[in-house]
């Protein structure tokens, strides 16, 4: 999940909202969004809407402190925010979709001058002084408006707002320069282009639908590039290991030496920012505001958990290595290398459970899972999906949908699922307008996209997705439904700003469904005769086959959460060195020689630095959420009713913890999530 609400600059939103839930809805009032800008019209319209927003705060910032007041402070301040964030995410969004490159470098040179403006604004010691007036006074506030007033002070306090003058000055030139670090980063990722020049015979294994997507050189040669959609399904079907090899190390090098420098940079700046305000680590900094709350809970979360799986992960490699013998008829073989693992798991499945993941993709067309995907989420949410072929969008491809509710729309999503180039490169849920109540009585209407890169028809063929990407788009859309079905008064606690380790939960717990035969039904139809829905045999062997190769799969995943937190409770780190220790020690898989795959972590570098634990974290509680559907019914309209009430509509302004637990009926554990895995 990808938000570019302007609130994660300006504060680390966080916490739960109480489920009070399907009360009237006041009257919604709908954006209004256009994706037509260019470069001259974004440049225009960042430096008007920057400087309105400084004005507004400044006005804010004079108010006499003995005159402070909650309205004319906290609210204040919010509502200018919220106006903002929401008149600019639109134009930043072009950044990550647009397919004019300078569109995109536009809105990239916005972002990061709109993020340090966020920090000019909220490290202002007069904007500090009004604020605290008002926690000073101890007025008598609502739950919520009290919550609202703690988190800015909290935020404010971790900005560095208490320090002597000269410590604040470095702290505000750190940020602003940890920001510039971060946006070049993501723009270097997002730009990489590269790929693989290969013959007919170097695609063996591949079937003829991922042969016919490919761009044919003059020579007659195909083009394999980076994009998830040719990476992935090659790495585990192409027979060519030098093939495999070499495609491995160009995506391994993706951002190149440069982002590896701009990673080291953020790192060192980040210990400096904990530093200055009283921290002993950037991770310490972050986990103040998560579930986990410190270090040492997440590290020892993520070494019980390895050592609960190495047994497993070992018993995956010996597999891999009797395949690899098998194939090669060699004996003689003891070890698996970087470019194999992803192929060797592959082969398992198919030969253990007659599991081949390019003729499942044929029951899953793009049109077939979305149908299914839209009637499973109105039964459980109580809303109907309807396109809206007339509304503004950034490409010919991309698709609107109007989310509906008792004959009134209260929300728009859109969808944007394949690759262009200089396309954000991974799947994600930005938040395009936050939902949230008006100051003339109204509600904002909340408006999210997906953005992914799935397979795009070819040749009078349909995008066939594999089961993995299945569960993305149930994933992502999990998260969609997250946005623009909450409830929430303010937007600092709209959708999807939770803590961030709890924020994969509820998209998480959605997968589930992805496993299931009364849903999988639903999903598919195979693309030449979509009344030919997924056999139940082939149900059967599918979830047979979906704790195989469960060891090596989690233990990268706490490999990745290992170095994150490895990375972030240091200052200095020589990220290459510390990525290859951990593959090689936790994953049990070396990384190739030469290679780099820190410098294209995206997520260390855009929101998830000394979190990406969360991933894990949250799939305890996501498992656990999942036991009320399998005990009262998949469909079963009482469990969805409140898990949109309890779950989707409250956004933060309490813990999960009592979210959770009020959608069980009782505190949650770890059972399901262990189970889940086979331990």
């Amino acid at each position: 999940m990808k938000g570019l609400s302007l609130y994660l600059i300006m504060v680390s939103i966080i916490c739960g909202l109480i489920a009070c839930s399907h009360k009237e809805r006041p009257s919604i009032i709908t954006p209004v969004l256009k994706f037509t800008q260019g470069p001259n019209d974004i440049t225009e319209l960042c430096d008007t809407r920057q400087k309105a927003l400084e004005a507004s705060v400044e006005k804010i910032a004079k108010t006499d402190p003995s005159q402070a007041t909650f309205e004319n402070s906290v609210l204040a301040l919010e509502k200018v925010s919220a106006d903002f964030s929401n008149e600019m995410n639109p134009v930043l969004f072009l950044k990550y979709v647009s397919d004019k490159e300078d569109v995109r470098a536009a809105a990239d040179k916005c972002e990061t001058a709109v993020e340090q403006l966020f920090v000019d604004l909220f490290t202002r010691e007069d904007l500090f002084k009004v604020v605290k007036a008002v926690e000073d006074a101890k007025p008598a506030l609502g739950e919520k408006e009290a919550k609202l007033l703690e988190e800015y002070m909290t935020d404010f306090r971790r900005n560095g707002l208490e320090l002597p003058e000269a410590k604040r000055k470095s702290f505000i030139e750190k940020k602003k320069e940890l920001v510039r670090l971060e946006s070049e980063f993501s723009t270097n990722l997002n730009e990489w282009s590269d790929h693989l020049e290969v013959t007919l015979e170097e695609l063996d294994g591949m079937d003829d639908s991922f042969i016919k997507g490919l761009e044919k050189t003059p020579a007659g040669k195909y083009k394999i590039t980076l994009a998830y959609p040719h990476y992935y399904p090659f790495m585990n079907d192409g027979k060519n290991a030098k093939i495999r090899k070499e495609l491995q190390v160009k995506f391994f090098k993706r951002g190149g030496e440069r982002n590896k420098e701009l990673l080291e940079k953020a790192i060192n700046l980040r210990a400096e920012l904990a530093a200055l305000v009283g921290k002993n680590t950037h991770a310490d900094f972050v986990l103040e505001k998560r579930m986990a709350e410190d270090p040492q809970t997440v590290k020892s979360f993520l070494l019980s958990l390895a050592a609960k799986l190495k047994v497993k992960g070992e018993e995956d490699l010996q597999n891999f290595v009797k395949l690899k013998q098998e194939e090669l008829n060699d004996p003689s073989i003891t070890k698996i290398e970087p470019h194999d693992w992803r192929y060797y798991a592959n082969m398992l499945k198919k030969k253990k459970h007659q599991i081949d993941a390019q003729k499942i993709k044929e029951y899953f067309p793009m049109d077939v899972v979305l149908k299914g995907m839209f009637e499973i989420y109105e039964t459980l949410l109580g809303v109907e999906f309807v396109e809206d072929k007339s509304g503004p969008r950034w490409h010919d491809s991309v698709r609107l949908f109007n989310v509906v509710e008792n004959n009134n729309t209260v929300a728009k999503f859109y969808m944007d699922l394949f690759p262009r180039k200089g396309k954000y490169g991974h799947a994600a849920a930005f938040t395009l307008t936050s939902g949230h109540e008006t100051a003339e009585g109204g509600y904002l209407m909340p408006m999210s996209s997906i953005v992914a890169n799935f397979n795009a028809p070819s040749e009078g063929e349909p995008s066939l997705l594999t089961h993995n990407q299945v569960e993305t788009l149930f994933h992502e859309f999990g998260h969609i439904m997250h946005q623009v079905l909450t409830r929430a008064k303010y937007a600092t606690f709209s959708g999807t700003r939770v803590k961030r380790d709890f924020v994969e939960a509820p998209s998480q717990m959605l997968e589930s469904w992805c496993w299931e035969k009364e849903s999988l039904q639903k999903l598919s139809g195979h693309y030449k005769d979509t009344s030919k829905k997924l056999p139940d045999e082939l149900i059967q062997k599918m979830v047979d086959a979906k704790l195989a190769n469960v060891g090596i799969t989690y233990l990268r995943q706490v490999m990745f959460a290992t170095l994150d937190m490895e990375y972030h409770t240091h200052s200095n780190v020589n990220t290459t060195e510390v990525y290859a220790r951990l593959a090689k020690d936790i994953m049990l898989v070396p990384i190739p020689d030469g290679t780099m795959p820190q410098a294209s972590f995206g997520h260390l570098m855009g929101g998830y630095d000394a979190g990406y634990y969360g991933y894990l974290w949250s799939e305890v509680y996501a498992a656990d959420m999942y036991t009320r559907f399998e005990q009262a019914g998949l469909l079963d309209e009482k469990a969805g009713s409140d898990y949109r009430k309890w779950i989707l509509e409250p956004g933060g302004e309490k813990p999960p913890l009592d979210l959770i637990s009020g959608f069980l009926g009782r505190q949650p554990n770890q059972d399901a999530f262990l189970k889940s895995l086979g331990l």
